[in-house]
């Protein structure tokens, strides 16, 4: 009898600590057709060049990745966890390996809202994904993004930053919502370098919004120190509003955005301005969904403006039909065009055709290219 009670005392406990803790393994695979054009002219010749590339990619319309997150209630209202997440390439199934780039946290969360130290996502380029009817995926993904991811400079700390701390409000402000970040340089602080301490790499950002019902708002900004050697200095500021409203028949998207690519040098200061919007709509028809988006980019050259007259623009007209097979499967195509005038020279996530002779901005190129158009077909598995 005791050796039954005995039993029934661990059993019991076991239950309660499973309960107490959990372990989910979560992922996602994208793979499909995508077909990517792009047209340039030579300036010095006037020739015209396209080129085309049909391929075999992934993360048309969810990012394909694998990863495990865990949470433990350590009782009072107070919980800790964790989140793993890697990228995949589920076309070949070789690169990305199983570095978790995408996400490797861990928080420590309550009543007043959650500590999350690791690598993550910035504040100032959720809006970009969130707003954009494409989520930042595809032929069709967000031209506001695909500016930032142009150059170098503009993509440091763009999408995620590592070494970072971050405060998240807590979940009961009754709509409002909001987090602070702050990701280390982690360079060597010497008293014997003529440049003192770099803070190249540290990035500081923050967005706040208002969720209730259909209505979805955030403003977010953020800004990375990409070069501090003590001659130069170079500082990117990105900020951006966002919002979203579900009428029911049409669910609607807007954004405004603003990068700032500013260097100060012992001659002189020299700032670039890049503002955009994009607008978007997404109706659902039966297990389907329509998306549908239109974004440009003027690029404001700051003190070479004289020499080029009127400033670049880029525009983006995207439009894709999903497919409903279940609540984890769909099938997905997505049609999209850039064109560029006055000189402007964006290829976004269409660049794959313009790998040769041409490329992005701050790139040697033979062309600046005039139009750019894609085209993906697939299928998306979440588990």
């Amino acid at each position: 009898m005791k050796n039954t009670l005995v039993a029934l005392a661990c059993g019991a406990l076991a239950g309660a600590a499973s309960a107490q803790s959990s372990v989910t393994l979560f992922g996602t695979i994208d793979t499909g057709v995508s077909y990517q054009s792009a047209t340039a002219t030579d300036p010095t010749t006037g020739l015209t060049t396209r080129q085309s590339r049909t391929s075999l990619g992934n993360s048309g319309y969810g990012n394909s990745s694998l990863g495990l997150r865990g949470v433990e209630d350590l009782g009072g209202g107070l919980a800790a966890s964790f989140w793993l997440e890697a990228p995949l390439s589920t076309d070949d199934g070789g690169s990305g390996g199983l570095s978790f780039t995408r996400r490797s946290t861990v928080s420590l969360s309550g009543a007043f809202g959650e500590l999350r130290l690791g690598r993550d996502r910035t504040a100032s380029s959720l809006n970009d994904t969130i707003f954009d009817p494409f989520g930042g995926n595809g032929s069709g993904a967000n031209l506001l993004g695909a500016v930032s991811l142009a150059d170098t400079g503009l993509a440091t700390n763009y999408l995620r930053a590592s070494n970072m701390v971050s405060y998240f409000l807590p979940a009961t402000l009754g709509g409002f919502y909001g987090n602070v970040q702050y990701a280390a340089h982690e360079n060597v602080d010497s008293s014997t370098s003529l440049a003192g301490t770099s803070d190249a790499g540290r990035y500081t950002g923050g967005r706040f919004g208002y969720a209730n019902g259909p209505l979805d708002i955030a403003l977010a900004s953020g800004q990375t120190v990409v070069t501090d050697n003590g001659s130069l200095t170079r500082t990117v500021r990105r900020s951006n509003l966002g919002a979203s409203y579900d009428f029911g028949p049409v669910k609607l998207f807007g954004e405004l955005s603003n990068v700032r690519d500013r260097s100060d040098t012992a001659l002189a200061s020299l700032g670039n301005n890049y503002n955009g919007y994009l607008i978007g709509a997404t109706v659902p028809v039966g297990p389907g969904l329509i998306r549908a988006s239109y974004g440009q980019v003027r690029y404001d050259e700051g003190a070479l403006a004289p020499l080029y007259g009127d400033a670049p623009q880029s525009r983006k007209l995207s439009l894709g039909y999903v497919h409903n097979l279940s609540k984890r499967t769909a099938l997905y195509a997505t049609v999209a065009r850039i064109s560029n005038r006055n000189d402007g020279a964006y290829t976004g996530s269409l660049s794959a055709a313009a790998t040769t002779g041409y490329g992005a901005v701050g790139v040697g190129y033979s062309g600046l290219p005039k139009s750019s158009t894609g085209y993906d077909f697939g299928i998306r598995h979440n588990f």
